[in-house]
């Protein structure tokens, strides 16, 4: 079972049987959907016809965007271990929360991509660091914004300084 919003606005549940289907907030889906070419269908249902193009996908995240007849919505999906984290209170365990960057190794700071009062999102690049002859981007582990850059480019750390503030 899925429990979807769509655009934040509307929710809806979803969930596959194997005995009835396809059901939405519990009534059997009778579409028919036929998919045309990889992420685009065309979707027919109570006498009403339906182009939908998946335009972007993140399985991981569970959200998704879909174009159908030319509207855009943002869909955000959660699974029956979503729902029970929400319950628990554990919502925000996926969610990285840091205050500070440390040098996993010792090495050389070779190039420092961001300032400080920059907005990073997870996954960004933060600088390079150079060690046992060999460069590795350290990359930003959560969405935060820069409060300290306590390195620059030519800079040598020791593993477990820290190297950024946010």
């Amino acid at each position: 079972m899925y429990k979807l919003s769509i655009n934040e606005r509307y929710s809806i549940e979803a969930e596959r049987t194997v005995a009835a289907g396809l059901l939405i907030n519990g009534v059997k889906s009778e579409a028919d959907i036929k998919q045309l070419r990889p992420g685009i269908y065309h979707v027919i249902e109570n006498n009403r016809s339906y182009n939908v193009e998946i335009v972007n996908f993140n399985g991981d995240e569970k959200i998704a965007e879909i174009k159908v007849n030319n509207h855009i919505y943002h869909i955000t999906a959660k699974d029956q271990f979503d729902i029970l984290l929400d319950k628990l209170g554990f919502s925000d365990l996926n969610s990285a929360r840091i205050s500070e960057i440390k040098a996993p190794m010792p090495g050389l700071v070779l190039k420092v991509f961001v300032n400080k009062g920059d907005t990073i999102k997870k996954g960004d690049n933060l600088f390079v660091l150079e060690a046992m002859k060999m460069e590795n981007i350290i990359k930003s582990p959560a969405d935060v914004v820069v409060e300290k850059i306590l390195i620059k480019s030519g800079d040598k750390v020791e593993k477990g300084q820290i190297l950024m503030s946010f």
